[in-house]
């Protein structure tokens, strides 16, 4: 069976990074992302080597479920639908 591609929609964030200037990154991803944490931690720090990310560990029940934390320059969401504004 062929391995599963997703979009992530990595240059998106890439751009962000580099235009806002971010050092320190919240990632949350649903449940059936979460095996892909190392892999966008390791994409992320090759492009960025001094970003400091953390993963939410958390469980999430949909894109009103996001943590209320502080002290990072960027939410970082992945998994939920794009909000229309």
């Amino acid at each position: 069976m062929a391995e599963l591609e997703m979009n992530l929609e990595m240059e998106q964030l890439y751009d962000s990074i580099e235009s806002e200037g971010h050092q320190k990154i919240m990632i949350q991803l649903p449940d059936g992302l979460k095996p892909k944490a190392k892999e966008i931690q390791i994409d992320l720090l090759s492009r960025f080597p001094e970003l400091k990310i953390t993963f939410w560990a958390g469980d999430c029940y949909g894109a009103c479920d996001t943590p209320q934390v502080t002290g990072f320059d960027l939410f970082v969401a992945f998994g939920h639908s794009k909000w229309k504004y």
